[in-house]
């Protein structure tokens, strides 16, 4: 197994390579601008510092977001783009779900992203491997709850949502936890069935999540100029 994992979701811009045992190679950049010029370098990083070719790959993992349009669909399409000539199938994480997996604490807590506009996406855990709701977006003051709160989205308003709320982790999801999801997933016969009908919790097709309607909408017809 050689699961290849990234995320272009929030402003990190990060790619890992998973053997199926540990993280063999990983790769971040901060920068929410230039997700679509950084991920394929970052990808031929982590595969370089691995010593693998990306026709070794397996699978192909992508994180789904919730996020900004032009980001999110920069690394769908590419795990798309990568998987089909490799002949190996490409998956969705939500990004939540990985930034839980890879930060956040053995209790129930919130993860939030900033969803710009004052707003933030969102999910309740049980742990870091059980999403109870969402993912969701609301206003940082309407967040449930007094529960420890991991992500961007939750620093960004610590004086809303109480700076005594929010752990020490990383404030962005990292490829190299959610390739670990992904492979811990792809590793266990008993949830195959699952995974290949794309009825899996945590681990199916790659397809955005929106929360929000586009904003660019299609021109109404034009006003009639009278003679």
């Amino acid at each position: 197994m050689l699961v290849l994992a990234f995320d272009t979701a929030t402003p990190a811009v990060t790619a890992a390579l998973h053997d199926g045992e540990r993280v063999l190679a990983e790769s971040t950049t901060i920068d929410a601008r230039r997700h679509g010029e950084l991920l394929v370098p970052t990808i031929e990083t982590v595969l370089s510092e691995a010593g693998v070719s990306l026709r070794d790959v397996t699978a192909v993992v992508a994180g789904s977001g919730p996020g900004p349009y032009t980001g999110l669909r920069v690394g769908l399409v590419t795990a798309q783009a990568l998987a089909a000539p490799l002949g190996v199938p490409a998956y969705g994480v939500c990004t939540l779900d990985a930034l839980a997996y890879g930060s956040g604490p053995d209790e129930p807590f919130l993860v939030a992203t900033d969803a710009r506009r004052k707003e933030v996406f969102w999910g309740h855990y049980g742990d870091p491997r059980t999403r109870l709701s969402g993912p969701a977006v609301d206003r940082p003051q309407d967040l449930p709850g007094e529960l420890p709160l991991v992500g961007a989205g939750a620093r960004m308003y610590a004086e809303i949502v109480g700076a005594s709320r929010i752990l020490d982790v990383p404030e962005y999801p990292g490829a190299g936890a959610m390739a670990a999801l992904a492979a811990g997933i792809l590793g266990d016969p008993g949830v195959r069935e699952a995974v290949e009908s794309g009825t899996h919790p945590v681990l199916g097709p790659p397809r955005p999540i929106y929360l929000r309607r586009p904003d660019a909408k299609v021109p109404s017809a034009p006003k009639r100029v009278s003679t």
